[in-house]
């Protein structure tokens, strides 16, 4: 379905029934069918709402207006439509900064925040002239199968997953291809992630080139407020393909206890050692 947002009518796929809901943002190149895996497995419990993100999948192309705020102000603007009460923001990649910028905004309803393999807060510590060469990446489908092999994917796609990761990104916007390494990734909201207060999980794939495990422990988890780092051994950046079942498992354990709150019990008002951030693996 479309929801129309301003001037923006952004495809939304919504799926299950149960409270609370799982709000879903995709990374740089993918859409609302990169969580396919993850929602199935969590719609016997949750209700998950999907979102192609301006200039992805389904949703308007418009020629601008890609920046952090504008995406974030999209996330926020679908979520109101829907009134969903208390619901959990989950982001990827370039969704896993919007989720953030969205958080710190300290929403009504939001219970809790999972980022997965997310860009930190801080600017992309890339040259410009690699970005610029990203903004060809999604060109054709030969450039796509390299930077899934070459940088994305820690092992081979399941073909069907393949398909998917191919046609998304193909059918994105130039803009928005533009957007992301130009402009949105170098945008600072460091500050802004330090004012986060609900608890947040933080997922990360062993192997993950584009935001390794290392970065998040640095740029990342030292600014978040609240937040548990969990490492999944051998994944990459896509672990939403990659991984499913442990993505929607971790989610499913990190949901459980929020379920059960409501109100101010379902904030978080606990410490943080921001120098020993909790790590596990899985």
């Amino acid at each position: 379905m479309k929801t129309l947002l301003n001037t923006v009518k952004l495809h939304v796929e919504d799926l299950g029934t149960n409270a609370p809901a799982l709000v879903f943002l995709h990374y740089w190149g993918g859409s609302s069918r990169t969580w396919r895996h993850v929602i199935q497995a969590l719609t016997p419990a949750f209700r998950c709402i999907a979102i192609d993100q301006r200039g992805w999948g389904q949703s308007d192309k418009p020629p601008g207006a890609y920046t952090l705020d504008a995406l974030a102000d999209d996330a926020q603007g679908l979520i109101d439509s829907f009134d969903l009460g208390h619901y959990i923001l989950v982001g990827h990649s370039m969704g896993g900064k919007v989720a953030q910028l969205l958080a710190s905004r300290h929403p009504a309803g939001l219970a809790g925040l999972v980022l997965v393999a997310p860009s930190p807060p801080s600017p992309m510590n890339m040259p410009l002239e690699v970005r610029q060469s990203m903004v060809k990446a999604y060109d054709s489908r030969e450039s796509i199968l390299a930077t899934i092999q070459q940088v994305l994917a820690a092992s081979p796609l399941q073909p069907d997953d393949l398909e998917t990761v191919v046609q998304d990104s193909l059918q994105g916007a130039p803009a928005a291809k533009a957007a992301w390494p130009l402009a949105a990734s170098q945008e600072d909201i460091s500050a802004q992630a330090a004012l986060i207060h609900v608890p947040t999980l933080v997922i990360s794939g062993e192997k993950d080139r584009v935001d390794p495990p290392a970065v998040l422990q640095q740029e990342l988890m030292t600014r978040i407020p609240h937040a548990t780092l969990h490492i999944l051994p051998g994944i990459g950046h896509l672990s939403p393909l990659e991984a499913p079942g442990d993505l929607s498992a971790l989610m499913r354990d990190f949901a459980g206890p929020l379920i059960a709150g409501t109100g101010e019990s379902m904030e978080w008002h606990g410490s943080h050692d921001h120098d020993s951030p909790p790590i596990s693996l899985m």
